[in-house]
């Protein structure tokens, strides 16, 4: 199915009615906005199958995997919200100095108002929906922008969506690149996006007449490191199972694998038993393993494997949309493989004597989005420490972005900002400060002529 790109003066509509709504200040009351979270959860279990029978068709993504990594961390972000949002949103005393006194001082966080929040194809339900969370605890109005390249869950997320708001609350907005740039010509008080760099590029230049603030978590190529003294079982079946979750097709998916060179047979022959484990009967008929999302990012990848000799897997079926999970040896760090973000079931290697040397390649380029490495936990932090990237793990691949008590975000070219939990919140809220000052005294040395200057410059010192 094709969906129709929603109209200029239908999105001028919407921003209109949307700044027109969040004007009448209902959206700032927080039993209102409990009373909205709880309409959105339940209309998630009503859509729920749905949104999960769409994920089937436009990716083969079995139940268990959609619900594990979209509509399960969407549950848990508004039951979180619910039980929390009373306390993200309650007024914050905060100490005075005494050069301040009698005052007292406080934080007030209040919604930024109408936001956009843009989401890509690969997760398509968790990435428009988790934000929304964030935006509507915040006290926040939203128009969501889904992407076109799944366009049956795009629909069913716009029924569900309309089924639950009012559109003047929460909205969304179909189509391609042309309604990105119709969108991004309107000013908002926050954009949310979701997506690669050159669209956070384009975003971010739209949006520079306005100051608009912006969350984007981006991507990138998060690399993998496998120490010599790492548990290879273990090892290969974490890899395995971050490599194949979705068919590689996550921002935070380990890109390449920087092996030991000590190790890298050894690795390559558990990461193949590892595999066989993960699906028995092989990949291709597996209803377990995603498949890739259209024609162009198919030819794409496979047009990686000519850039190094195939160690494991290499087999594809276009009518499918099939890639093998599949390792690349010998693989030159200037191949384009190496170049950009994969976005799937390839994993090209290289090889290392020296942790520094890994250390000096990533730090070489752009920022990751994830950095994962296996091996001794001292050593693992020790790398860290000489890194940098928007999350990590050591021993482990993915996870960081399953805890919610921890922030989610990139930096540098893998984005800005961060969200989960009350981060969330915070991403869609001002945090305003406030100093209230009595009117029962009035102390004179902040008066001129300051005629206890001396004094108050002993305090400001010490």
């Amino acid at each position: 199915m094709a969906l129709e790109n929603t109209s200029a003066a239908r999105i001028q509509e919407l921003v209109e009615k949307q700044r027109a709504f969040y004007a009448t200040g209902v959206t700032r009351d927080v039993a209102w906005r409990k009373q909205e979270l709880k309409a959105f959860k339940a209309g998630l279990q009503k859509w729920e199958k749905p949104l999960c029978d769409a994920l089937w068709a436009n990716l083969h993504k079995s139940y268990e995997e959609a619900f594990m990594t979209e509509i399960g961390l969407v549950y848990g972000e508004i039951s979180e919200a619910i039980r929390k949002v009373d306390k993200w949103a309650r007024r914050k005393r905060r100490p005075t100095p005494l050069t301040g006194m009698p005052s007292s001082s406080y934080i007030v966080r209040e919604p930024l108002g109408c936001t956009l929040i843009v989401s890509p194809w690969n997760y398509p339900v968790q990435l428009l929906l988790n934000p929304l969370v964030g935006a509507i605890s915040a006290g926040c109005t939203a128009i969501l922008k889904p992407s076109p390249y799944v366009p049956e869950v795009s629909k069913v997320i716009e029924e569900f969506i309309a089924d639950t708001f009012p559109e003047e609350y929460v909205a969304v907005v179909q189509g391609n690149r042309v309604v990105n740039g119709e969108l991004f010509k309107h000013r908002y008080d926050l954009v949310f996006l979701t997506g690669s760099p050159s669209l956070g590029k384009i975003a971010m230049a739209a949006q520079a007449q306005y100051l608009t603030p912006m969350v984007l978590e981006l991507g990138g190529k998060s690399p993998c490191i496998v120490d010599k003294d790492a548990d290879l079982t273990l090892a290969a079946r974490r890899i395995a199972w971050g490599k194949c979750l979705n068919s590689g097709q996550t921002c935070i998916a380990p890109d390449y694998l920087f092996l030991h060179e000590d190790i890298k047979d050894a690795f390559v022959d558990a990461f193949k038993r590892e595999l066989a484990g993960l699906y028995p009967d092989g990949t291709e008929q597996s209803r377990l393993f995603v498949h890739i999302v259209k024609d162009s990012a198919f030819d794409r990848l496979t047009g990686y494997l000519k850039d190094g000799k195939i160690v494991a897997g290499g087999h594809y079926n276009k009518e499918k949309l099939w890639i093998e999970p599949t390792l690349l040896e010998g693989v030159s760090p200037d191949a384009p493989v190496m170049q950009e973000e994969i976005f799937g079931p390839i994993f090209p290697i290289l090889t290392f004597k020296d942790r520094q040397a890994v250390a000096d390649f990533v730090n070489r380029r752009e920022k990751p989005l994830a950095f994962y490495y296996f091996g001794k936990g001292a050593d693992g932090w020790d790398i860290i420490g000489r890194t940098t990237s928007g999350g990590a793990c050591i021993n482990d691949t993915i996870m960081h972005i399953a805890n919610s008590n921890i922030p989610f975000g990139g930096v540098g070219n893998s984005g800005m900002g961060s969200y989960h939990s009350e981060r969330s919140f915070l991403a869609f809220s001002h945090e305003r400060s406030v100093v209230k000052t009595p009117t029962w005294i009035d102390l004179k040395f902040r008066y001129m002529p300051y005629g206890m200057f001396k004094l108050v410059k002993w305090m400001l010192l010490h």
